[in-house]
């Protein structure tokens, strides 16, 4: 045959061609409160714009069309194929079109028509099951009424019910929950465990947990040995002993994967039965755990093991106990937290050295009194009692990570690893110009950034006005760290091999982490299937977004009720973003944004320069820019989109 010499030239117009024409896709749509959407493509992802979503809501399998319009990959929904949810929170408004329920969720951008609607009680919160989505208008049934509209117990469980998960648990879990006590361990099971109660250990045991604690789920074991070198114990609930496969507990706890902690309450994963006692390390009682127990000499850790243990923890210290006895001689195990303070420390700088990034964790948050009602706001330190435990429970899960990828091979799909990918280049490029637009420099090498360089950058802008705005940014450059079986180690972390073993009261990974590490343990062979793992991981992981995002929306409720008692007051805060629309500024005391309109700033017009990262005066050239501190006025506090308006008090 013939070769074409044109056949070139005639690829490309084909390409150029279909392009044009579009390429149909298969894949999970996201949307954004703007209303704008995008088709999650592993080849780069596709804006669908509001009238091109098709009735598609966030986290629907979507068919898709889509082309190019410039170097824009521009989609257009066809049909959805599979519904993420049927269910939705809202309040039930009344419109000329009937009772309809009006969603929570700024992502669902309709509304859905009640049937039987006599008993919807206007202006209350409700949970709806959509039963046809083929109508003009979807339609459902109420399924439960939460409350009165704007009531803190309201808010607060609809909240809760929208991100998918329940403040009360089954009848079958907690009658399941409460027969546990009648056979909880005997004897027999004492003897197969190494035994950690005062009466046959002569180190000590100890918690460290904050004040409002209910659930203890990990404890910490010193003992000095004779030659100099050191035990630590690090002592986990033994959650597997009494969550045991096929039990409606543990269909509930993989069901819902993690905790939940709302700004004034805790969601549990585990029933109160096991979260709060018979799980919980309580002092002066006796305790299963699951127990990860190392020598340590020079600060240096020469042996490990990992086994069953019973427990009987001697004192409970909140934080603030614990960071009382590190620096007073005459505190409750002033010497003995002080050694461990400095095994700790060795574990942190050898991770600094390696490259894990150190954030840190201070946040802060609202102060609620009994009806739910801010009084004010509190900021949480990351003190050294803090980093104690935080080093050990990370060499507790390094190690069990370790031990079990060299039992079952670094490529193993058996084992439920947390991992941590190394950053995106391009988000990492845009970090790097947004920090010189505001003075700061981050080295990037061919590989992007490594953590030395992340740390000397949040260590040079400690204490500095735009310390939090840039610690955020730079978080939000970074991968999701997220479980799978899938190991490629984590890179914030430095760690090689890493997994989730000291939480499992609170996170279902830790629970499926102890069966293997027991498994193997025992010297059996692990049977479990992969892809049924895997499966298990990626729920984990999506619940632990959703619980994230549960909390985050409680925090800012909180703020922006908070705020409304402060319309007209000034205040300073932060400027945390900028846009083509306005200004978002950040207030010191709460860290609430709010939103600062172009439109209302008088001293002149200001337009957005993204290159700048700030809004610049067409006559006087002035820029706002990301970081800089100001000045403002509180404006509105809407509660019903639980958003904030500021003002600018500009000098002259």
């Amino acid at each position: 045959m013939k070769k074409d010499r044109n056949s070139g030239t005639h690829s490309k117009k084909n390409i150029a061609e279909s392009a044009k024409k579009g390429v149909r896709i298969k894949t999970v749509i996201d949307i954004t409160r703007s209303g704008k959407g995008f088709l999650l493509d592993p080849t780069g992802d596709a804006v669908v714009y509001r009238e091109s979503l098709g009735g598609a809501l966030s986290g629907d399998v979507v068919e898709a069309l889509v082309t190019m319009r410039g170097k824009v990959k521009v989609g257009r929904v066809l049909k959805v194929v599979e519904r993420k949810t049927s269910s939705f929170v809202g309040e039930i408004v009344r419109t000329p079109q009937g009772m309809m329920l009006r969603p929570d969720d700024g992502r669902v951008y309709f509304d859905f028509k009640i049937t039987g609607s006599s008993g919807a009680p206007e202006g209350h919160k409700a949970v709806l099951e959509v039963v046809d989505w083929n109508t003009p208008t979807p339609e459902g049934n109420i399924k439960s009424i939460i409350g009165r509209a704007g009531e803190h117990e309201t808010e607060i469980r609809a909240i809760i019910l929208s991100k998918g998960f329940d403040g009360d648990f089954p009848a079958d879990v907690l009658k399941e929950a409460g027969e546990l006590y009648k056979d909880a361990w005997n004897e027999e099971e004492i003897k197969t465990r190494r035994d950690f109660r005062p009466v046959n250990y002569s180190g000590l045991t100890f918690t460290i947990d904050p004040d409002t604690a209910k659930d203890f789920d990990d404890a910490i074991s010193y003992k000095a040995l004779e030659d100099g070198s050191l035990e630590v114990g690090i002592h986990i609930a033994d959650v597997t002993h009494f969550v045991r496969p096929g039990t409606s507990l543990d269909r509930e706890a993989y069901k819902r994967a993690t905790s939940v902690y709302m700004v004034d309450r805790t969601v549990p994963m585990l029933p109160p039965q096991l979260s709060e006692d018979l799980c919980s390390l309580k002092p002066n009682v006796d305790r299963l755990a699951f127990s990860a127990v190392f020598t340590v000499k020079n600060n240096q850790v020469k042996e490990r093991w990992f086994g069953r243990t019973i427990i009987r923890s001697q004192k409970r210290f909140t934080y603030d106990d614990a960071d009382v006895s590190l620096k007073d001689a005459t505190a409750p195990l002033h010497s003995e937290i002080n050694v461990l303070w400095k095994f700790a420390e060795t574990l942190k700088r050898e991770r600094r050295e390696k490259g894990a990034i150190m954030f840190g964790s201070e946040e802060i948050k609202p102060i609620l009194d009994e009806s739910g009602k801010v009084t004010g706001f509190k900021k949480t330190l990351y003190t050294e009692s803090h980093q104690l435990i935080e080093e050990l429970m990370l060499l507790a899960n390094r190690e069990v990570a370790t031990f079990v990828s060299e039992k079952l091979g670094k490529k193993n799909r058996l084992f439920v690893y947390r991992i941590h990918d190394v950053p995106n280049a391009e988000k990492l490029d845009e970090l790097a110009v947004f920090l010189r637009a505001i003075g700061h420099q981050l080295t990037l090498n061919k590989k992007g950034a490594v953590g030395q360089d992340i740390n000397k950058l949040l260590k040079d802008i400690e204490g500095e006005p735009e310390e939090r705005l840039i610690k955020t940014a730079t978080i939000r450059s970074m991968a999701k760290a997220v479980y799978t079986t899938k190991n490629i180690g984590h890179y914030g972390l430095a760690f090689e091999n890493y997994a989730h073993f000291t939480s499992p009261i609170r996170r279902y990974p830790d629970t499926m982490v102890h069966r293997t590490l027991a498994t193997i343990l025992s010297g059996k062979k692990v049977t479990d299937d992969p892809e049924e793992q895997e499966r298990k991981a990626i729920h984990a992981s999506e619940r632990e977004v959703a619980a994230a995002e549960a909390e985050r929306t409680s925090v800012k409720m909180k703020q922006v009720e908070y705020f409304a008692n402060f319309i007209g007051a000034e205040r300073d805060g932060v400027v945390s973003g900028v846009t083509e629309w306005g200004i978002y500024v950040s207030d010191n005391e709460t860290s609430a944004d709010g939103m600062v309109r172009l439109t209302s700033l008088t001293d002149d017009t200001y337009e957005f320069d993204k290159k700048k990262y700030a809004a610049v005066g067409a006559r006087t050239k002035r820029m706002i820019r990301l970081g800089d501190p100001v000045r403002f006025i509180v404006e509105r506090a809407n509660l019903d989109n639980r958003t904030l308006d500021f003002k600018l008090i500009q000098s002259d």
